[in-house]
């Protein structure tokens, strides 16, 4: 296991030295079908300055130590309203490199792994008529808070970085059926970052059986900088190196809201992130 405090920084040495580029890997795809910029043009941009840490505004006081510390989840407010007028389709974006062959229908996705306690709250509805899906699977993946994915996944060298040992978890990947509201809720650590992404969680939609969409959900900015300067879980990994305007899978999106997902401190420090999906 990496020494959280080399993490970050053997990453970036690890993929420059295998000459890997990781948003060309994760973006191409997408890119090409956008017709937007390619992938060589969105990999040649530079990494973002840093933020000066005493710039930046004080942020609540979140919890820390993975989703044990989650111990007011019974006071947790429903984050959608009762009656919905209308809702915001998400479009397809890459699965990226970093998929697994199989997943597991369950509520706590962390494996005990430390981070900023999160609740992913999803709603799911139809396009055409906002009314909810009951009986569909939303599979989520995303990184631990140093950056990287766990489980066998078919390009190791891009979602391991520096620390083989992920493929020996499965760690912020799992599944869920919607219930009669459209809903699930995922325990989660906030993710970690990796170089040439903006921090990002990636989910699936199965309507019976059947893939419907794929897509990726973002956090604030404000938000991350406060985390990556403040939170003891994530702090000695410095700054993401890239902003929702640079990361190659939202840049060309101009409409960037319905990906951002909508976050709260709860009363034991934990967040409460949630986003309606229309599909």
């Amino acid at each position: 296991m990496i020494n959280p405090k080399y993490a970050t920084c053997d990453r970036r040495r690890f993929l420059r030295h295998t000459g890997q580029s990781l948003v060309a890997v994760c973006a191409a795809k997408v890119l090409s079908a956008c017709g937007s910029s390619s992938a060589s043009e969105v990999d040649a941009t530079p990494a973002v300055d840093a933020p000066k840490v005493d710039a930046i505004p004080l942020g609540p006081a979140w919890a820390s130590g993975g989703t044990a510390a989650m111990t007011d989840v019974a006071t947790y407010p429903n984050p959608f309203p009762e009656a919905i007028a209308t809702c915001a389709v998400l479009n397809m974006t890459t699965a990226g490199p970093c998929t697994t062959a199989t997943t597991m229908i369950r509520r706590d996705v962390s494996e005990g792994f430390t981070g900023l306690p999160m609740r992913l709250a999803l709603r799911l509805v139809s396009q055409t008529s906002c009314m909810p899906i009951a009986g569909a699977t939303i599979e989520i993946w995303h990184t631990n808070a140093k950056g990287v994915y766990s489980g066998v996944t078919p390009n190791p060298q891009l979602c391991y970085g520096p620390d083989p040992s992920a493929a020996n978890n499965t760690s912020m990947r799992g599944s869920q059926v919607t219930d009669a509201n459209g809903d699930v809720a995922f325990h989660t650590c906030f993710p970690g970052w990796y170089p040439g992404r903006a921090i990002h969680i990636h989910f699936r939609v199965y309507v019976n059986g059947t893939v419907t969409n794929t897509s990726q959900l973002f956090f604030a900015e404000l938000l991350t900088t406060q985390i990556f300067a403040q939170h003891v879980d994530y702090k000695a990994f410095g700054q993401p190196d890239t902003t929702l305007s640079r990361d190659g899978i939202i840049r060309p999106v101009s409409d960037k809201t319905p990906y951002i997902l909508d976050t709260a401190i709860m009363t034991d420090g934990a967040m409460l992130a949630s986003k309606m999906l229309a599909v």
